[in-house]
C-alpha cells in the first residue's frame, strides 16, 4: 500500500498537464472539419472587407 499511494498521487499530478497537451493537439484537428463546413456558406462581407482594405492601401 505504501508504494501504490505515491504512484497514484504522481499520476494525479500529471493528469492536468496531460489533458492540456492532449487538448492542444485535439483542438486543431477538430477545427478543420468545422472550417470546411463553414466554406459552403455564402460569404457576403468578404468582398466589402477586401474593397475597403485595398482602398486604404
Amino acid at each position: 500500500m505504501d508504494r501504490i499511494a505515491p504512484s497514484i498521487i504522481d499520476t494525479l499530478r500529471l493528469l492536468p498537464r496531460a489533458m492540456l497537451i492532449l487538448m492542444l493537439f485535439i483542438v486543431p484537428v477538430l477545427a478543420v472539419p468545422m472550417m470546411r463546413a463553414d466554406t459552403e456558406a455564402p460569404k457576403k462581407g468578404v468582398g466589402f472587407v477586401l474593397l475597403v482594405s485595398l482602398q486604404r492601401g
